[in-house]
This record gives C-alpha cells, structure tokens and sequence, in this order.
C-alpha cells in the first residue's frame, strides 16, 4: 500500500545520508535485487556479503572468490545471483543455498556481467580487450559479439530493458544494436562531440521503466537517448540526444552512472570525489548534489528499484542515502490540528454512539444492498510497483527475502534443553564428531560439497598479462591500508571476525588456550569404549577446571 503513495507527495530522490552498512571487508560493488528488499555487495576478499535492507542486517555471506569480485548480477526471479573476480573467473551461485552452480574462466580480466532480463540461461560479460561475449548456462556455450571495428577492442555492452536487444560501445563511439537471439545488426550510431571528433564510450544503462538509456562517455557528458528513435533510424542513423548531463563548472568526470527507478532521475557518481549528482531527466535540471566524505574516492552507485534511496561505495564502506522523513499529519487529514497541551472537548450530541438514535430511517434499497455485498479479504492484488509493464501478475516463485537463523550464545543454559545425565552419555559419541566440526568451520569451508563444472573461454588474440582496473586505480589512504584479496593463512576469514568460532571451556564462555586445547581436542577426538568412560571423563573435567580462574 505504502508504494501507491511513493510519487504523490512531490520530489522522488534522496536528500541526506541515512547510515551506512559495514561489511567487515572492504566493498567494491553492490546491486539490488529486482524488489530492492537484497543488496548484494562484492568485496575485496572474494566474499559475497547479501543484506536484507529492510532490516539493515546481515542474511548471508558466501565465500564466493580468491580474488576481490568487480561485478554483480541478480537473476530476475532473484534464486541466483552471477558475479566476476579480478582473476577473469566468472561464477553463478545459488543464493539459498550459497552453492557455486557452475564457473567461467576468461582469459583477460572482466569489467562487467548482467543476466538476460527476461531469460536466466544467458549472461552477457563484458572482458577487457575482447568483444563481448554471450555465454549460455545450460550447455556451457558462449558467442562472441560483432564489433564495428577489430582493431578497437575496448567494448561495452548492455542489454536492453527487456533483452530483446544488446547495445555495444567501443572507444571510438560507435554504438551497435544487436538482436540478441541471432546477433544480427539492426541500428548503429556514433556518438560526436559536436563535430567530426569521436569519444570513447565508457559505459551504457538503461531505465527499469520505458525506453531510455543513457550513455556515459569519456568527454565528461552523459547523453540520454530514445530505446524507440535509435531503431526507428537505422544502420548509420544520427539519433539527437533527449538530454545532455555534464558539471559545466568543474567539469567532472563520472565514474558511474544509473537511473532512478520509475526512469524519472538520473544520479551519477564523480570519478574524482564521493559526490553524487542527481537530474531530473525530463527537464535536464540539476535537483541535488550529495557529498560523502572528503577525500574518498567513489567506487560504485546503485538506484533502490521502488524506493528513493541511493547506495553508493566508498573506501570500502557502502554508504545510504536516502529523503528525511517529516510526519505531515495535516496530509492525511485536513482539519488536523497538534496541540500544545491537552484541550477539553465538548462532545456533540450523538458523536460517540454506536448507533445514532435520531437519524432517520435509510431507504431499504441501499442498505440492504450495501449489507448484502461480500468484502474480499483474502485476494491480493499485484503491486504495480514489482510488475513490469507487459505483466499482470507478480512472479510468485521470487525469492525476496533471505530465512535467517537464531544465533544460540550458551547452548548449555538452554532450560528446554535435555537433563545433564543425558547430556554427558551423548558428550562420548558426539566428540569425535564436533571436533571435526570446529575443524571444517575454523578452516572458513563448509562440508565437502559437489564440485561445480569449471569451463575455460577460449578468445583469439585476446592477451592474457592484463590487469583490472581495480587492482590498477590508486584508491584514497584508507584504501591502501586493505591489501586485495585474503589475508594469509586466514583462509578467507578476518583475524577477528565474528564469524570465526572459538572454542570455549565449560560455562563461562574463556577461549581455551594453549595447552589445554590441545589437550581437550585430544582427549575429544579418541573413542572411548567400556571401563574407559568413565575415567576419562572424569580426567576430561579434571583438566578443565585446572584451568578455571
């Protein structure tokens, strides 16, 4: 209900910070799910870290690369979840469960990937020096793009808002529009800068709603185009620009950009700053300018899909930014008034009772038609916020949220647990099995699972001593501090993350140390049979309170 009211009370953007989330590694990217209710975020140390953003907290981490992840995609039903590392790997994950599906190997670093909008067997990726390419999930299967020129493999792409179509860029502003099914070529165009000179494309978005796109160039001015005019003109066509976007005072080069999104705003990151420029893309005005901390360079800016709120990505800390929400009562009810104390109010004659005993008697028609009438209370109307505008019904099979479970501190105080006898007879059999269990979990890997299918991209002439731009770009001091990629011997945990267990003794929840957890794991990891038992349980209990403050 409360989407039906987004866009009735005025301006549709963010004005101020609203909080950050912190994702113990340094952040990279993020991307919301098609709902907005996740926000994946790609860190330095190969994890995956999933927030429910209603709640602002943690649903899951998936230990996902080696290497720092450069891009993310959801999947449209938002199950799946396809993400690039700097090490030219590309992966497809489940996001239930965290298990990898299958992997690509590139040979050249990949600056983007993005899944069909409409069909989740395709992802298009984008590798450095080398033509986009399609691959297909089912049978493993890739295409590679056309080019406009072979010489000049420096080449974006995108799909359009629906997949029909992919738009290619290369750095002499050539813009293709390819079908995507038979990646025939149906319009191209060059972007100019005025005259005759070219500019390099640096990347193409498109809006959730409508035809737009916008297309981010090198000469520092963001072009917003018609879907429906660019294929109306053709092959070699001269499409004219709905609007151009640029900071005509410092002239600022953007780092990224995206629409809002009903498609109304376009925000843009500063590749110089953590500042966010905001316009309104019908009029071409600048609305807003937010600024982030000085000194912090911006790596990444995403557009929540239903709501007025940006996330953007700076020293590796995921920033919201989000409108200030002032309770105006007066809205909902005209005559409202707030009161500095209490006022005595003078009842009306009749005002309070249930029935009224002096109106008169209602024309029996309308009453009984109104009685007769049957409410539905348990249909549910589809939010015309989550459904596209071809589509009548919300996907039902759609993963929104992620389940999360409780976090038990001291299992041993749990009073509906079993009685301490049974507890003690169960603590033989369960040794052996909990001590490999500390071991899986302190290693940071989960129980060995189903290898995924790893399947080498083959691309001629594509060079392989490439580096990505993210371990080339000279990030602000904060930056440097943090080293890509996992620590040594921390096996892709932090020194000192919470999620790293610890093994304690007895009920007072001190990590054992030194000799004695030697001595404990030991004694716990030998089976115990017959007259044994209860000796060395008894040595067992001895050896801990030795060590007792």
């Amino acid at each position: 209900m409360n989407l039906e009211l987004l866009e009735s009370f005025g301006q549709n953007y963010p004005e101020e910070a609203d909080g950050t989330l912190d994702c113990i590694s340094m952040a990279l990217t993020c991307t919301f799910n098609r709902w907005g209710t996740l926000l994946a975020v790609g860190c330095n140390d190969g994890r995956i870290v999933i927030w429910d953003f209603l709640t602002r907290g943690i649903a899951k981490i998936i230990s996902a690369h080696i290497h720092p992840v450069c891009s993310l995609c959801w999947s449209r039903d938002g199950h799946k979840l396809v993400s690039a590392s700097t090490d030219n790997i590309v992966s497809q994950w489940d996001v239930l469960s965290g298990d990898c599906d299958q992997r690509f190997r590139f040979p050249s670093p990949i600056l983007k990937v993005q899944y069909h909008p409409r069909d989740q067997n395709k992802v298009l990726v984008c590798p450095m020096k080398s033509a986009p390419v399609m691959l297909t999930l089912s049978d493993s299967k890739h295409v590679v793009l056309p080019v406009d020129d072979d010489s000049d493999l420096n080449v974006v792409a995108s799909f359009d808002r629906r997949g029909e179509y992919i738009y290619t860029g290369n750095a002499k502003g050539k813009i293709l529009v390819l079908k995507t099914d038979s990646q025939d070529l149906v319009a191209s165009f060059r972007v100019t800068t005025g005259t005759s000179n070219t500019t390099a494309i640096k990347s193409i978005e498109f809006a959730r709603k409508g035809s737009c796109f916008l297309i981010n160039t090198a000469d520092r001015i963001i072009r917003v185009y018609d879907g429906r005019e660019i294929l109306t003109c053709g092959r070699d066509g001269e499409p004219e620009p709905m609007q151009k976007l640029q900071d005509l005072v410092n002239r600022t080069p953007w780092k990224k950009c995206c629409f809002s999104g009903d498609g109304e705003y376009i925000v843009a990151g500063s590749a110089r700053q953590h500042a966010l420029y905001i316009w309104e893309k019908s009029i071409g005005n600048l609305v807003k300018i937010l600024h982030g901390t000085r000194g912090e360079l911006l790596l990444d800016v995403a557009w929540h899909p239903v709501r007025p709120i940006i996330a953007s990505i700076s020293s590796g800390v995921v920033s919201i930014w989000a409108q200030n929400q002032v309770e105006n009562w007066s809205a909902f009810a005209p005559d409202f008034k707030e009161l500095d104390e209490n006022v005595e109010y003078e009842e009306r004659e009749s005002e309070f009772d249930i029935e009224d005993e002096d109106k008169s008697e209602p024309e029996q028609t309308g009453a009984d038609a109104a009685e007769d009438e049957e409410v539905d209370v348990t249909s549910v109307d589809p939010i015309a916020a989550f459904c596209s505008s071809d589509e009548e019904l919300e996907d039902s099979k759609a993963l929104l949220y992620l389940p999360i479970a409780p976090e038990v501190e001291d299992p041993e105080e749990n009073p509906y647990g079993p009685p301490p006898d049974a507890v003690q007879t169960s603590l033989m059999d369960e040794g052996a099995s909990s001590e490999k269990k500390r071991q899986s979990s302190a290693d940071g890997s989960q129980p060995p699972k189903k290898k995924p299918k790893t399947t080498n991209i083959e691309l001629q002439g594509v060079p392989n001593d490439e580096v990505h731009p993210l371990l080339g770009v000279k990030g602000d001091g904060k930056s440097k501090k943090k080293q890509a990629g996992r620590p040594k011997g921390s096996k892709g945990k932090e020194k000192d993350s919470p999620f790293k267990p610890k093994l304690y003794k007895g009920d007072r929840g001190l990590p054992l140390e030194g000799s004695a957890k030697g001595k404990v794991q030991a004694e716990l990891s030998q089976p115990l049979t017959g007259k044994d038992t209860l000796g060395a349980l008894s040595g067992l209990l001895r050896g801990l309170a030795l060590f007792s403050p």
